[in-house]
């Protein structure tokens, strides 16, 4: 059995829960290849990668949600194989994800015991015990150094006191490992640091915890150690005080970081930014989402948002278009200063968002091709006068021809095209309300090489005819190779700029703070 030193002249100590060359497929693709895992008693463990490297694979196989296909995990020394979440509850392993997953209309102290309620009686027969139930809950949060009434409803609290009752819970049962699912991306900073107050207590009373996390500062707060995994596969196991940002950033992306070659405090001096400003932001924030920052756009101008998945690029987006409200700082679009409170708005004001996830927020898969192509001129419109359905043929038949939509026919339920088609017919629907403004979120994702190219070369032409573009993609190559200027963000806020005709290597560096 592989041992762990924890401290130098201790004795060597087995791992609380270790995982051995486990494999996973899914329909011969290839989700974890041989990945192993080990976790100690009293340790914070990171398990880090960027978007597919198989963390949430990893997860699910350790609570019994997957079976592996191959590899063995061992619980306290014995090999065990959870076959559901219940069952790796009951041996010992708790999880805790992103979003809180109990029932807001139940009661704190109902929440922490569902499903096992304490009864009186023998066998229970004389029904549940409230009183134990609210005197066990409370104590139960008083070790987390929560002091609330149990006996309200769930939803009465905020996410971060919901977070830590979805802990208590999982301590409940006794866990000897807790897994912690990106657990602060709904927190701000005082509630993030409250949560690790709490960690790190339970880190000091011996329970193994593993936190997956996007934030850099994150890690290097909380963890022991670091696990990385890329493309489904183990990079490494480090000590987290052995592996700096720069490095692990390298094992997350797979290359190694050079010194940057050249960067800017502010936006490079170039066509882009002599022209005029169509959107400007000073402080924009939203508690929890976004840190205060600046960010210019200019007329003809490529802006692209450097970060690593979890950096608030997203968020940064849905603020622009309306479809989340600052709370702190200004924006402004074309010189005035406006309250941007829905995407009705924005489309008003002549912005256009090509959204991340396109099958869940871009398209309507029933509609056809024309209607979805229609969509954003009639919500700038109102209701009426509606876009005749001559109109409406006319406008797609051009944007089919223009961006090289195949489609059997423009009528075509747009469900039924592939990924890049689906896209490009996104971009065909904001095209067609003239915006001066494009933001374009992972516009290349899941399709083919073919498609990207077009759609990038597509973003270039519509730069040159003067339309304002912010652009996001996790393929960093892409960023630099189209952007005139990159805005760099890390852990939600955004640490710089740099001009463009920087290389990858610069973003990374500066995403690691070495810039």
């Amino acid at each position: 059995m592989t041992i762990h030193n924890n401290h130098a002249g201790e004795e060597p100590v087995a791992p609380v829960l270790e995982l051995s060359k486990v494999s996973k497929h899914f329909a011969g693709v290839q989700a974890l290849g041989g990945v192993s895992l080990r976790l100690f008693a009293g340790e914070v463990h990171a398990l880090m990668g960027q978007n597919g490297a198989g963390k949430s694979t990893l997860i699910k196989v350790l609570t019994g949600v997957y079976q592996a296909d191959q590899g063995e995990m061992r619980l306290g020394g014995k090999r065990i194989n959870a076959r559901s979440p219940l069952d790796a509850q009951h041996l010992g392993i708790s999880t805790v994800y992103q979003e809180v997953n109990l029932c807001p209309n139940l009661s704190v102290a109902e929440n922490i015991f569902a499903g096992r309620y304490p009864r009186h009686g023998v066998a229970g027969a004389w029904g549940i015990d409230w009183a134990r139930m609210h005197r066990e809950s409370a104590a139960m949060l008083a070790r987390l150094n929560l002091n609330i009434d149990v006996s309200q409803t769930l939803d009465s609290y905020s996410v971060a006191v919901q977070q830590m009752v979805s802990i208590a819970r999982a301590l409940s049962i006794s866990a000897q490992v807790l897994i912690l699912d990106e657990p602060t991306s709904s927190l701000d900073d005082e509630e993030v640091e409250r949560l690790f107050v709490v960690l790190r207590q339970l880190r000091a009373q011996g329970m193994a915890i593993l936190f997956v996390t996007h934030f850099l500062d994150q890690v290097y707060a909380l963890s022991d150690r670091i696990t990385v995994l890329r493309n489904g596969e183990l990079v490494g196991e480090y000590p987290a005080a052995e592996l700096g940002h720069t490095a692990l950033i390298a094992a997350m992306v797979g290359r190694e970081m050079l010194a940057p070659t050249a960067h800017a405090a502010g936006p490079q001096e170039g066509v882009g930014t002599q022209q005029p400003v169509v959107l400007q932001a000073r402080g924009l924030a939203r508690a929890g989402h976004v840190k205060p920052l600046d960010v210019t756009l200019h007329r003809g101008e490529v802006v692209g948002l450097g970060g690593l998945l979890g950096s608030g690029r997203t968020e940064l987006a849905r603020l622009l278009f309306g479809l989340d409200q600052s709370d702190a700082g200004e924006l402004a679009v074309n010189g005035t200063t406006v309250t941007m409170d829905s995407p009705v708005q924005a489309i008003r004001l002549g912005l256009g968002l090509c959204p991340e996830d396109r099958k869940a927020e871009g398209i309507i898969g029933e509609l056809s091709v024309r209607e979805n192509i229609a969509l954003a001129l009639q919500a700038r419109q109102g209701l009426w006068p509606c876009i005749s359905r001559t109109q409406q043929a006319e406008m797609a038949e051009y944007y089919v021809k223009t961006l090289g939509i195949k489609t059997h026919n423009i009528d075509t339920p747009i469900g039924q095209l592939s990924g890049g088609n689906q896209q490009k017919a996104v971009l065909g629907r904001w095209l067609a309300t003239k915006p001066s403004l494009l933001i374009l979120d992972e516009p290349t994702r899941g399709i083919d090489i073919a498609a990207k190219q077009e759609i990038m070369n597509e973003i270039l032409v519509l730069a040159k005819e003067g339309m304002a573009v912010l652009f996001i993609s996790s393929e960093m190559e892409e960023v630099v190779r189209v952007s005139d200027r990159i805005v760099v963000m890390r852990d939600r806020a955004k640490v710089g700029e740099l001009p463009g005709g920087t290389d990858d290597h610069a973003v990374y560096a500066m995403i690691a703070g070495q810039a």
